[in-house]
């Protein structure tokens, strides 16, 4: 997933996009998220709202394209992620069977944060950047629990 998915998707968005921080982070939100398996959420009661192996919820998805990818700003990497989706129009959908599409929309979700990266080989940082950028405060991801996804990540 790192070599063939992760590192060429950002490399694509552009080098600002692909440093090596990025790239552990990206791997690890989605070991963490989804341990690399599952495209929907899954809940107690069926399928909940967020897609891909970063698993993105729908509203989140649509803020970065209302909010920052729509603005001539980002015209040119917007272009690069419109390029993993083809002809089609960008919608949350699409994460679930393309993994390009999500692991960039998942990145822009993480660029839009003021804050800089924790370090590459940072796994309690990524962790917690991972909690407070990605999930959330009230999010159910353990911060403690995910240092080993991201411990994986750095490692693969």
């Amino acid at each position: 997933m790192k070599n063939f998915t992760v590192i060429p998707t950002l490399t694509a968005m552009g080098s600002q996009f692909a440093s090596l921080a990025a790239i552990n982070l990206m791997l690890g939100i989605a070991m963490a998220e989804s341990q690399l398996r599952y495209k929907r959420q899954l809940t107690n009661s069926g399928y909940g709202p967020a897609r891909g192996l970063p698993q993105m919820e729908p509203a989140t998805h649509d803020d970065c394209w209302a909010n920052w990818l729509n603005f001539s700003q980002q015209v040119q990497v917007a272009h690069v992620i419109r390029g993993f989706i083809g002809n089609l129009t960008p919608e949350a959908d699409l994460m679930i069977n393309n993994d390009a599409y999500a692991f960039a929309m998942a990145r822009i979700k993480c660029w839009r944060d003021r804050g800089p990266l924790p370090a590459w080989n940072d796994p309690v940082g990524m962790s917690a950047f991972h909690k407070r950028v990605y999930n959330t405060a009230g999010g159910k991801a353990d911060e403690r629990a995910n240092i080993l996804h991201f411990k994986a990540a750095i490692a693969a």
